[in-house]
């Protein structure tokens, strides 16, 4: 979720029901060593709680240091990444790379855990290729060190974002650990949330790539958890108002350059399904300038108005 997950994106979440999310993945090289990139990651609104701010790093000296700084800017959990395959965080030593060294990987939850008062988590893959159930030991080394929950994603580090998650390898942790298991993996609808529930047992589900450009996703899935009725997607106005508000937004929380880079990758997500959505996208992905994003946003509301105009 590198790139997506910013301050305006998790409070999009909070909104619409998500009743947690996380930062996207933070180096805690970065946090340690550069003041500017500490605070760009580390910007948490008192509207996005609880949160969880997730580290990656191999050093427990650093990861220590980065949990308190986390803490201290008002992270409700910190999260151990040993799951991302990413080569960016593998080549150090983090992540998918950290699972691969247990020893390691439980002195870093040892030192996060003295250092802060939070709860620290884990996130895990399911083994490291398909059928590797070292995953448990590992979990069970974590928990001994002081985690106080687990994430697993279903898919092995080998497959990526490829193939399928093995819902059965959550299911086998949750069996395992005496902690709260979160599942992760092909959740992309409601239906897909309540069945992973069902299935596997865990406490709770965490969604990824198919809340980009949908937040409604939440709202719906709370719904249903509910046992209401699924409500129906948004509106292409109400779609549209909430990609304005997201301009505005990341400008006010970002400034002009940085709200237009992240603005271009962020906001076209938004446009699936929208009238005049390959134009939108075109428009987004070549603005420059905040008055650029904006005014494709307003176009857009212009053809779908003039549409419902001449229906």
């Amino acid at each position: 979720m590198a790139g997506y997950t910013s301050p305006p994106f998790r409070l999009l979440c909070c909104w619409m029901g998500a009743e947690l999310v996380y930062t996207e993945l933070i180096s805690a090289e970065g946090l340690t060593r550069e003041p500017n990139y500490r605070r760009s990651q580390l910007m948490l609104s008192s509207l996005e709680h609880p949160v969880a701010v997730q580290l990656f790093g191999a050093d427990p000296r650093r990861l220590a240091e980065s949990a308190a700084m986390a803490e201290a800017a008002g992270a409700d959990i910190i999260d151990l990444n040993l799951g991302c395959p990413a080569p960016v965080v593998t080549h150090s030593g983090g992540g998918a790379a950290l699972a691969a060294q247990p020893a390691i990987a439980v002195k870093c939850v040892r030192a996060m855990v003295e250092a802060v008062r939070v709860p620290i988590t884990a996130k895990l893959r399911a083994g490291l290729q398909p059928g590797d159930t070292g995953y448990i030991d590992l979990a069970s080394r974590l928990v001994d060190a002081g985690v106080s929950a687990l994430a697993l994603h279903g898919r092995s580090v080998k497959q990526g974002f490829r193939g399928h998650a093995d819902w059965r390898t959550i299911s086998a942790l949750v069996k395992a650990a005496p902690v709260p298991v979160l599942g992760n993996g092909d959740v992309a609808c409601a239906a897909d949330a309540v069945r992973m529930l069902r299935e596997t047992g865990c406490k709770g589900v965490l969604i990824g790539r198919a809340a980009v450009g949908d937040p409604w996703l939440f709202a719906r899935s709370a719904a249903v958890f509910g046992g209401q009725e699924e409500p129906a997607p948004p509106s292409p106005l109400a779609r549209l108002a909430v990609m304005l508000w997201y301009v505005h937004r990341l400008a006010k929380d970002f400034g002009e350059k940085e709200a237009v880079r992240l603005g271009r990758l962020q906001l076209i997500p938004f446009s699936r399904g929208l009238p005049g959505a390959v134009a939108l996208r075109r428009s987004l992905g070549s603005a420059r300038s905040f008055a650029d994003l904006r005014t494709a946003v307003l176009v857009a509301w212009a053809t779908v108005v003039g549409e419902k105009g001449s229906a």
